[in-house]
């Protein structure tokens, strides 16, 4: 008998099996199901699932305090009660001695995709009832967008979470311009999963109907295979980083030659007269200035800004973009792009943010709230912008600016982390380690000893969604999905719920975070209260125990057809910006009088880019994109990620010719490195790419060997080693991890081995 189950890169069944075997089956109705399933086996019980609780050799025998040890250390494994005590007595010790926000409730990532067992809700409902805590806002992925979008059209929710819907493209769009593609490995994923994968069928349809496509990227694999074989498509492999100075060069030939639509302009925008005398003067930003940074000829600028201007065009701007120094600015000028075009607003014409980097960008699966846990409120006010982790436990006390504001950095003396990997998100990993060095303790909540549990001072195991019962669906999906546990528990392990519950009965308010409700009281508490209001909006939902015999229930469809900002366009709403309209040029952010962040979309110059001076000596620019064979870090050492290895590192994808310069050939182990670290790769020989470009995509697990000088050298290929830990600007602070200038170099000795994927040196507490 298979069980029902659901995951962020879809649902799926699951067959336990004699032993420890277990078959992965995708969901019936899913007609394009994730490569990603086949992580799901080889997870569950590899041999580093941290199996008991442990703590570090140097915290048993020193206590809490900062220290360089964290990373390097051994473990000792305790029993429950006695690693709940220590953690306990912890958090009472930091909130008595420096206050709640003295505790950083991390708790960024992915974790389950279930309702209720979600690390990140939980977490943050524990240290609300604790008396709060000091958090992060807006994410990694999207850190910038956030940020700037509120302050250009209102509202950020608005697009990325009601994009024109892909039937609406694929009947209206006559060109598709896609900046940074639509890469067809990221529409597996989507928090809380997908039941139904319709995006590969959406992208066959445009290429059916042989919609021309203009791909904007250094990599030829950021459009599908389907689309790029239409005798329509075109590759322009632009330099990256450089998308801005291209959009500013076709806004300006659309100006220049009147193909702008001033009366759209005039009616639903402000601040056109101020981004059109940036386009002309001083140094006008015609097609020959762009050319000369972004290496797509004048004529090709000129050509294409005349197709778009032809043609019912739709401008897509990905979300990798704007993960980048001065991100903001190519989804401000493709916003601009658009607004000239006057199309936004019309079916299969105007702006989107995110085709291809997440799968239900586009959906039309129906747009409700699914069963949630409420988390209380935080009394504590401090915040930092979530790329700013290293930079608040190095630098308590300093002063930086965020989206108009002057905030301060607290000084966290206790980090509790559960639900994510840092070692993963963060860039310069050197410089994290440090920073995780600061703190008087670090407690964290991991199924694998990755490099987050490996850097902590108390670590606690915490199950899969295999081994717990919840609820899951993900955001447009069209199933709700009853997950139920299909193995029990590896080793000690226990539900995060569990474990804050455990806390919280130490620490006085257990009945408040519970509410008197076992797990399974409260899966049924939050689908009634969900089921309520469906019933109030006359649907027929079946109760909790129907619903969980069955396993699934299927949503009640929404429309199959919308158009972002369609009812702006019709003047039946107004935009939450000052002027009500789209900002060209934006009086708020320019009065914050921010140099790396001006008031209108601009070129500004990065400081790690092809053209840069730094190129002297880096000449290669890398693009540490996400991965084809895993979400993120997770479940690296499932059989798809690691088939997509080479020699058991991460692959290093290199244009032959760069290869060839260097000596290097395909399957080939070659050093990565800049000033900031180093990291060993495999070489795969790729003739789709721009050249003076390689590809090394984020997640591999981190294993770092340290190098003279204090820099680390990651054996098996984690990108972020390589990556600067600066913010995109002053405005939204967000990370830049997508590109950094490197060189790579052939192998003189056999390489270090990989030791990640084998547990940290353990003992048993004879305590």
């Amino acid at each position: 008998m298979s069980t029902p189950t659901t995951s962020h890169w879809g649902a799926f069944r699951v067959r336990a099996g004699a032993g420890d075997t277990l078959t992965v089956e995708p969901h019936p109705a899913d007609p394009a199901p994730s490569p990603l399933l086949g992580n799901v086996a080889g997870g569950l019980r590899h041999r580093t699932r941290v199996a008991r609780p442990a703590v570090r050799r140097g915290w048993l025998d020193d206590g809490p305090g900062p220290t360089d040890r964290r990373g390097r250390d051994g473990y000792v494994e305790v029993d429950w009660d006695t690693a709940l005590d220590l953690v306990a007595a912890e958090l009472d010790r930091v909130r008595r001695e420096h206050g709640n926000a003295a505790v950083f409730g991390g708790s960024y990532g992915w974790a389950s995709a279930g309702r209720f067992h979600h690390a990140q809700s939980q977490l943050h409902r524990f240290l609300n009832g604790f008396g709060g805590y000091t958090g992060s806002r807006n994410s990694y992925s999207l850190g910038t967008s956030l940020v700037l979008l509120p302050h250009v059209v209102g509202d950020a929710e608005e697009v990325l979470r009601n994009a024109s819907s892909w039937p609406t493209l694929t009947e209206h769009t006559e060109l598709l311009v896609a900046f940074g593609g639509v890469p067809a490995k990221n529409v597996f994923v989507t928090p809380g999963g997908v039941t139904r994968h319709s995006t590969p069928g959406h992208l066959r349809r445009l290429a059916e109907r042989r919609v021309p496509v203009v791909l904007v990227s250094p990599l030829r694999a950021d459009l599908p295979a389907d689309l790029l074989a239409g005798t329509d498509a075109t590759w322009l492999p632009v330099v990256p980083g450089t998308d801005t100075a291209l959009m500013l060069a076709l806004a300006h030939t659309l100006v220049a030659e009147g193909l702008h639509d001033r009366a759209f302009l005039d009616a639903y925008t402000t601040g056109f007269d101020v981004l059109s005398e940036y386009l002309f003067g001083g140094t006008p930003k015609d097609a020959e200035w762009a050319a000369a940074i972004c290496g797509i000829d004048a004529a090709d600028i000129r050509a294409l800004a005349r197709r778009m201007a032809a043609a019912r065009t739709l401008v897509t701007v990905t979300w990798s973009l704007q993960r980048a120094q001065h991100g903001e600015q190519p989804v401000w000028a493709g916003i601009a792009l658009a607004a000239l075009l006057g199309q936004i607003g019309l079916p299969g014409g105007g702006f989107g943010h995110g085709y291809g980097s997440m799968g239900d960008v586009g959906d039309h699966g129906p747009n409700r709230r699914l069963p949630w846990l409420p988390q209380g409120a935080n009394p504590v006010r401090d915040f930092i912008p979530v790329a700013r982790i290293a930079d608040m436990l190095l630098r308590p006390g300093d002063t930086y600016d965020y989206d108009g504001e002057r905030r301060t950095y607290p000084q966290a003396r206790l980090v509790y982390w559960a639900g994510g990997n840092p070692f993963h998100h963060h860039q310069d990993l050197t410089r994290l380690r440090a920073a995780f060095g600061r703190p008087d303790t670090v407690v964290v909540h991991e199924p694998h000893w990755t490099s987050t549990a490996r850097h902590a001072d108390i670590v606690l195991p915490v199950t899969t969604s295999l081994e717990r019962d919840d609820v899951g669906g993900g955001r447009r999906d069209t199933h709700l999905i009853a997950m139920h546990r299909a193995v029990d528990p590896v080793g000690e392990a226990r539900d995060d719920h569990a474990i804050l519950a455990a806390l919280a009965d130490r620490l006085g308010f257990g009945d408040a975070f519970t509410e008197g409700r076992t797990p399974r009281q409260w899966l049924r508490h939050l689908y009634d209260g969900w089921r309520d209001d469906l019933r109030a909006e006359g649907h027929d939902v079946p109760d909790f125990d129907a619903f969980w015999a069955a396993g699934e229930y299927e949503l009640p469809a929404g429309p199959t057809h919308f158009t972002l900002f369609e009812d702006f366009r019709a003047g039946r709403t107004s935009l939450k910006t000052p002027s009500g309209r789209i900002e060209l040029y934006s009086a708020t952010v320019a009065g914050f009088g921010y140099p790396d962040c001006p008031g209108h979309p601009a070129w500004l110059e990065p400081d790690e880019w092809l053209g840069a001076p730094a190129a002297a000596r880096f000449p290669l620019l890398l693009i540490a994109n996400q991965p084809d064979t895993r979400l993120h870090s997770q479940l690296d050492v499932g059989a798809t990620s690691l088939a997509g290895k080479r020699a058991g590192r991460e692959a290093l994808h290199v244009h032959p010719l760069d290869a060839a310069d260097r000596g290097i050939l395909g399957g080939d182990v070659v050093r990565v490195f800049n000033d900031r670290g180093a990291c060993l790769a495999g070489v795969v020989l790729d003739d789709g790419l721009r050249r003076g470009v390689v590809r090394l995509p984020t997640g591999a697990w981190f294993d770092p060997v340290e190098e003279p000088g204090g820099r680390l050298l990651c054996v098996h290929g984690n990108p972020n080693v390589l990556t600067g830990d600066v913010p995109s600007s002053r405005l939204s602070q967000g990370c830049t991890g997508q590109h950094a200038l490197v060189e790579i170099a052939a192998l003189t000795a056999p390489p270090p081995p990989v030791t990640v994927h084998h547990p940290p040196s353990l003992e048993r507490s004879s305590a």
